[in-house]
């Protein structure tokens, strides 16, 4: 099953900071997803062999869904203060929920790890 694209935003956030440069193109992103330009807020949940490894959400929705998840993701792997930030190793084998909290009511997708073991 094809990673969505709001878990794969999730995923390439994370992965830009491992690589040190900017590869997430956000006008192309917002040209082919509109719904990212909505203003929702967003929690990312980081999970390493089924425990919580890394966790952020937002307090109110200011950002779009597009810089929400971007944010959230970053800060969920490298600045949850319960936690040392996230290792490549980790990242690769970790889980990333994302909870979306919509006016219809909560939606919680998540992407299994990309190494399995």
């Amino acid at each position: 099953m094809p990673r969505s694209v709001l878990l794969q935003l999730a995923r390439d956030s994370i992965h830009e900071v491992f690589e040190a440069q900017r590869t997430i193109d956000k006008q192309v992103l917002l040209a082919e997803h509109p719904l990212l330009n909505e203003k929702i807020t967003t929690t990312v949940n980081i999970y390493l062999k089924n425990e919580l490894r890394g966790s952020y959400s937002s307090d109110n929705a200011s950002k779009t869904l597009l810089e929400d998840i971007i944010y959230n993701a970053k800060k969920s792997a490298f600045e949850d203060k319960n936690f040392k930030p996230i290792t490549t190793s980790e990242y690769l084998s970790s889980e990333i929920e994302l909870v979306l909290n919509t006016p219809d009511g909560v939606i919680s997708q998540k992407d299994p790890a990309i190494l399995k073991h």
